[in-house]
């Protein structure tokens, strides 16, 4: 009688279990929106909730005038002038990249590969001053995304040792303690905001 009762339980823990988590589909690979590969000057940092204050995205330092290239292949869906600055939205079916401060040389429909030049970097709007950056963001329908996961630099991911699927982790808030000149709570060297 026992057995079959603990038989029973588990018969019907298993049934009412949730299903096991699927492993996420692999992020695609991209390419560098600047050539060589740039400095990082401020990092991600998703906000808490929609509404909330963060940075949807990274920003690279570059030079006035540099080429800009789409990191993944896709379509342009937006090439103007957007709250004062130049801005590139390229379309790649799930999810979409954007880019600002942009002079556009493609228009919207464009067909653009991986590495194709979208446009070149533009001081006006950049708001890393006084020096240039891009500001490279990845979208996912509402959702931001960290865009350095596309060259591969974004957050490890650890398996444990009983699992062979990664375990859902929230993405770490990561906050530089001390800056190159040693102010506290100053992001490395960059007066973004």
């Amino acid at each position: 009688m026992a057995t079959r009762l603990a038989l029973l339980l588990t018969l019907l823990a298993a049934l009412l279990a949730p299903p096991p988590a699927r492993a996420s589909s692999p992020d695609p690979v991209g390419v560098w929106p600047l050539v060589p590969e740039p400095e990082v000057v401020r990092g991600f940092d998703p906000p808490d909730d929609p509404w909330g204050a963060g940075h949807r995205g990274v920003d690279l330092l570059g030079s006035p005038g540099q080429p800009v290239r789409s990191a993944l292949p896709g379509t342009v869906t937006w090439s103007g002038v957007l709250a004062g600055r130049g801005v590139v939205v390229v379309d790649h079916g799930a999810t979409r990249t954007t880019y600002e401060p942009v002079d556009a040389t493609v228009a919207v429909g464009d067909r653009v590969a991986a590495g194709d030049r979208i446009g070149r970097l533009s001081p006006v709007g950049s708001h890393c001053l006084p020096r240039s950056c891009l500001h490279w963001g990845w979208i996912d329908g509402e959702t931001y995304l960290d865009p350095l996961r596309l060259v591969g630099l974004g957050p490890v991911r650890l398996l444990p040792l009983w699992r062979d699927e990664p375990v859902p982790v929230p993405y770490a808030r990561w906050t530089p303690l001390i800056d190159l000149v040693g102010r506290p709570g100053q992001a490395r060297g960059c007066a973004c905001w």
